[in-house]
């Protein structure tokens, strides 16, 4: 049952209300230490018995988990114990349970989770009532204005975001105000737009309650309220689902197709200040007849370097049945259900679609006569965070961009930190019938190199230009070093590229 949203954000409350939820330890560390590992990742799965057990206690903190995560009713006198009961009755947070009987009870309005930044912070993120993962209703509803909490999408446009200090920020369809609080550690100034004005008051309410800056919060679609503006850096988790029609508007966009992320990623080039980033998260039709890295590839907007990965393909029934269940459908009526997983079919048979693709998309404003585009298929795991991973893929784009065959001969490189040498062959054969390298950080790259590629990569220390050390392993290989060096720039500008070569002083 929701109690709708807190009818103000008063200063008087926010700070009360944050002071008595850290005092009481609801943090995700205390939230850890109370339910244990296994009721915490089923609380995450939407799994509420465990947590219940785990805070049958009349403790502070089981009062608080019982009230804003699991949606529990809770007697008066407990919630007044640990929290300021008639300010957040006046200003909505808490609405009296009229079906509590004698004694009565007290239910939260809003689901507040604890959300640890990436230092060490202790933030909040609210949402409405049942829609944050691992809420007490789980995700499902009809509500078209529903506000989303915290979730896998949210947190993996977080942890690739570009994190270096900004003078600007926009978070487009910003929802919950997630990105838009970690972009406010960085950036001078924050702006934030959503088409449901609803999501607006969460977010500044998240903002509020996790002692971030106010942003500057605009009501419209997309970019049309920030025309004429440019930033260093734009984020969005926008509604990507590619579904017929637009029942919900958290999840689709309301256009046809992957039309919403094609927009969002090609109009971003003319709101983007010289060298400021913009990265997205989005779904991208595989037609038919067409390559999909060529379909995206299209996307990307005039003087802009892009990076685009690919992380996961569903084929369209997959993908149906996966945002049927996350809106409740397949619990209505089956003859229902079966109608729309109908038209869901429909819709992708009228498009010629085959199946749907998620990743990430990243551009960044470089102005180049020739910009870098890297569009690749990547399902492997990652280690999140990856902004640094992001910042510095760029600038090894610049870097190559830079240096022809001679200059990058005439450069000194080190083995990038935690990359290891594997060989692959027969038990007992006295050659590997190939050489890989690997690393442990970051994307988790692998590549087969060959015999001279190994022994670059081995010696490279700072100490030696390209060259020099071409040379030497030409002389213990009794090859020719002008041969050598013409045919090994193309394996070291491709370990450069990858991030296992990084040029000294870069």
């Amino acid at each position: 049952m929701s109690y709708g949203l807190p009818l103000t954000d008063r200063p008087d409350v926010t700070p009360r209300l944050r002071e008595a939820l850290l005092g009481a330890d609801f943090t995700a560390d205390g939230l850890l230490d109370l339910l244990g590992a296994s009721a915490y990742a089923a609380l995450a799965r939407s799994e509420t018995v465990p947590a219940l057990r785990a805070t049958r206690g009349d403790g502070d903190l089981e009062t608080l988990v019982r009230l804003f995560l699991l949606q529990r009713s809770v007697p008066h006198a407990r919630v007044e114990r640990v929290l300021p009961v008639g300010p957040l009755l006046e200003s909505g947070w808490l609405a009296e349970d009229r079906a509590a009987g004698e004694g009565g009870g007290l239910k939260a309005t809003v689901d507040v989770r604890p959300y640890g930044g990436p230092d060490g912070e202790d933030w909040f993120i609210v949402s409405d009532l049942g829609c944050a993962v691992g809420g007490a209703g789980g995700i499902g509803s009809r509500d078209e204005g529903v506000v989303l909490g915290v979730g896998g999408a949210s947190t993996t446009l977080a942890g690739i975001t570009v994190r270096t200090p900004v003078a600007s920020a926009l978070d487009v369809g910003t929802g919950s105000g997630i990105q838009a609080l970690h972009a406010a550690q960085h950036a001078t100034r924050v702006t934030a737009t959503d088409l449901n004005p609803r999501a607006l008051h969460i977010t500044r309410l998240t903002l509020a309650l996790s002692g971030a800056p106010e942003a500057d919060l605009r009501e419209g679609s997309l970019y049309q309220p920030v025309e004429g503006e440019t930033y260093d850096l734009i984020v969005s988790n926008p509604p990507f689902v590619i579904s017929p029609g637009a029942r919900l508007t958290y999840r689709d966009g309301g256009m046809g197709g992957d039309d919403l992320c094609r927009s969002i990623v090609q109009q971003a080039g003319d709101r983007l200040n010289d060298g400021g980033y913009a990265q997205f998260l989005a779904n991208w039709q595989h037609v038919d007849g067409e390559e999909w890295t060529e379909r995206v590839r299209s996307w990307v907007p005039r003087g802009c370097d892009a990076w685009i990965v690919q992380r996961e393909v569903q084929d369209i029934t997959q993908y149906a049945e996966l945002w049927l269940r996350d809106a409740g459908d397949h619990r209505t009526d089956p003859a229902e259900y079966a109608a729309l997983y109908d038209a869901w079919l429909d819709e992708f048979e009228a498009r010629k679609t085959k199946g749907v693709g998620f990743g990430w998309v990243t551009l960044r404003k470089s102005g180049a006569a020739e910009p870098s585009v890297t569009i690749e298929e990547w399902p492997h795991p990652v280690e999140q965070p990856l902004g640094d991973t992001v910042r510095a893929h760029f600038a090894r784009q610049d870097y190559l961009r830079a240096h022809d065959d001679a200059a990058l001969l005439g450069d000194h490189f080190k083995l990038a930190a935690e990359v290891v040498q594997e060989q692959v062959g027969m038990p007992g054969a006295e050659d590997p019938e190939h050489v890989v390298l690997r690393q442990h950080r970051g994307m988790r790259r692998a590549t087969r190199v060959d015999t001279v590629g190994a022994g670059f990569a081995g010696v490279c220390d700072g100490t030696l230009g390209a060259g020099r050390i071409l040379d030497a392993i030409a002389q213990l290989m009794g090859e020719d070093p002008v041969a050598l060096r013409d045919r090994t720039p193309a394996q070291i500008r491709l370990l450069v590229e990858q991030g296992f070569l990084e040029p000294v002083g870069q």
